[in-house]
């Protein structure tokens, strides 16, 4: 496993993303249920492959995510770098910023992650015209750390123009923002370059587009309704299938779902300014096939490719909604 910077922390280039392991939630809004016997062995699968970034959040199983890494850092603290997230208000009703909120949330996180303190507290889908707008929050953020609850502060964004518009706000040492073959934003408009140059790094999400660049999802897939993809168009779901197909074919490899997962994470991770990506993982199986992805890098000629290819189905994917 490779490490990179983070701010003052030192992540895994392949993190843990969590989402799927807080399991069911009321409404379209997890990836369905999960065996808490299978998440407890994936977290722990992922320690021992030398990952040791862990990106969760309150809202993710109304808690029950980070409940499930709460117990492993009972144990194995000084190996891990946990990070949540803190604004979504519980059962997805809503947003709540306001500093008195996310001080409560990070208490709550504090419990039920077993831990004094988290390495990284980002606001989770906050907007560059909701933050502007926020008052005492700069303020909050240097306390937190001044108690030492948090070691780093974060900001997770709709869209990558949000992480652009905020590079300028003080204290942040990463973005995370959605970066994928079906989802070049992030590069278009410069953020990575940009965050290079202002000592600020990314966090990779969705970096396998929910689930359809592995190859293991068809046209026709029809998800269940407490999967948060069931809200999703049928133009969408086509649209990402071929865009992604088309994609690999453009370099003649990807023919089977391990090595479409390795390109995935390793395109994420060929940008500089990206310092960890998050698949999310939840058996053991998913650990291996993300963490072997840190060894080797992709070919400057396929990413080349891999753009051109892109760039046919661009305008397709975006009238799609991805």
């Amino acid at each position: 496993m490779d490490y990179r910077p983070l701010g003052p922390l030192r992540v895994s280039v392949i993190g843990f993303g969590a989402w799927g392991i807080g399991g069911q939630t009321p409404g379209a809004t997890s990836y369905g249920k999960t065996d808490d016997a299978v998440s407890r062995r994936a977290l722990r699968a992922a320690l021992d492959r030398g990952i040791n970034f862990f990106d969760t959040s309150s809202v993710y199983g109304d808690g029950h995510s980070e409940a499930l890494i709460g117990e492993l850092a009972a144990g194995e603290r000084s190996r891990m770098v946990i990070a949540t997230k803190a604004g979504i208000t519980p059962g997805y009703q809503g947003y709540d910023f306001s500093p008195a909120s996310l001080r409560a949330s990070l208490e709550a996180s504090l419990r039920r992650l077993r831990t004094d303190h988290v390495d990284l507290f980002q606001l989770h889908n906050a907007g560059a015209e909701t933050l502007r707008s926020l008052d005492g929050l700069s303020e909050l953020i240097d306390r937190l750390k001044s108690e030492g609850k948090i070691r780093a502060f974060g900001i997770s964004t709709p869209a990558p123009d949000d992480a652009l518009a905020l590079l300028d706000v003080p204290g942040v040492a990463c973005f995370q923002v959605n970066c994928n073959l079906l989802d070049w934003r992030a590069v278009d408009i410069g953020l990575f370059d940009r965050a290079v140059r202002a000592g600020v790094a990314i966090v990779a999400r969705t970096p396998l587009a929910f689930g359809f660049i592995a190859g293991r999802l068809a046209p026709d897939t029809r998800f269940d309704p407490a999967d948060h993809r069931n809200r999703w168009s049928r133009e969408r779901i086509v649209a990402w299938n071929d865009a992604a197909d088309d994609i690999f074919a453009s370099i003649g490899r990807g023919r089977t779902a391990v090595e479409r997962v390795t390109i995935a994470l390793q395109f994420c991770l060929a940008f500089d300014a990206v310092a960890t990506v998050i698949p999310g993982m939840t058996t053991p199986a998913e650990v291996e096939t993300n963490a072997a992805a840190a060894s080797g890098r992709l070919d400057s000629n396929d990413i080349a490719l891999m753009a051109s290819a892109y760039r046919r189905h661009e305008g397709t994917l975006r009238m799609a909604g991805a």
